[in-house]
């Protein structure tokens, strides 16, 4: 079986691919203090009913990639591949500094690539919402990094005196009567406008409509926001990009 590896910035998440078919999909939170035989616990609690004989792994946390290609080379005997814009991605990255696109925002255009038409714009809303582009040429030529909801949430508690901290949640109205309503009518419609917004941009800048594709967790409920819904809502596709990325690699 392949596993894939996500490491973001909150959370790490693991995919078992059995071929072309995602049969388990677990989560870890990224905790950069334990180490790598810490590590290897948890993958060893997680994954004990599986047989691994590949992996791959997407990080945005470099401290993790260490600890994370230790555990997994002595658990499974195994040497993981890292993806990065220096392997084999089977797509022309057009950026001015390919080194700088972290892990999942290739992993995400790849699993574009593959899976839908072009140009194709992917919406993942992680830590940061980022939009990944690919254009009718079957490049990837880049996109635009926003901060993420929890992080707007988490900002506002912080930076300001009287703002409480609140969690993500459905925002009721456009014209909030109280502090939290205010907030997430900011937060939540303010995100989908931005979406909105950048994609009328990014199609203008390309020439032509786009297919509109949403991963991560946020993805259902930013939607109900937005003027323009998306296309398709994939919770997998970066997953499915490191798999395609893997069997090019192997």
């Amino acid at each position: 079986m392949l596993l894939a590896v996500d490491i973001g910035n909150t959370n790490i998440k693991l995919g078992l691919f059995d071929n072309d078919a995602l049969v388990e999909e677990l989560k870890l939170a990224s905790d950069k203090e334990l180490t790598s035989e810490e590590y290897e616990v948890l993958l060893t609690s997680l994954l004990k009913p599986y047989h691994i004989d590949g992996c791959i792994v997407s990080s945005v946390v470099d401290e993790l990639n260490s600890k994370f290609k230790t555990a997994v080379t002595n658990l499974f005997k195994i040497k993981p591949i890292f993806l990065s814009s220096e392997i084999n991605t089977g797509v022309k990255i057009k950026l001015k500094h390919p080194k700088e696109a972290g892990g999942d925002r290739i992993a995400n255009a790849i699993g574009a690539f593959v899976l839908y038409d072009h140009p194709v714009i992917v919406v993942d809303f992680g830590t940061a919402t980022s939009f990944d582009i690919i254009n009718n040429k079957g490049e990837f030529v880049g996109g635009a990094i926003a901060p993420g909801l929890k992080l707007q949430m988490n900002s506002l508690n912080k930076f300001t005196s009287k703002l409480p901290h609140i969690d993500v949640a459905e925002s009721k109205c456009a014209i909030g009567d109280n502090t939290v309503d205010a907030i997430l009518s900011g937060v939540m419609r303010g995100t989908a406008s931005m979406i909105d917004g950048l994609v009328k941009q990014c199609e203008q800048e390309l020439g032509e409509k786009a297919v509109l594709v949403a991963t991560g967790g946020y993805a259902n409920i930013i939607s109900e926001y937005l003027e323009r819904k998306f296309d398709f809502i994939n919770p997998t596709l970066t997953l499915e990009g490191l798999r395609y990325l893997y069997q090019l690699n192997k």
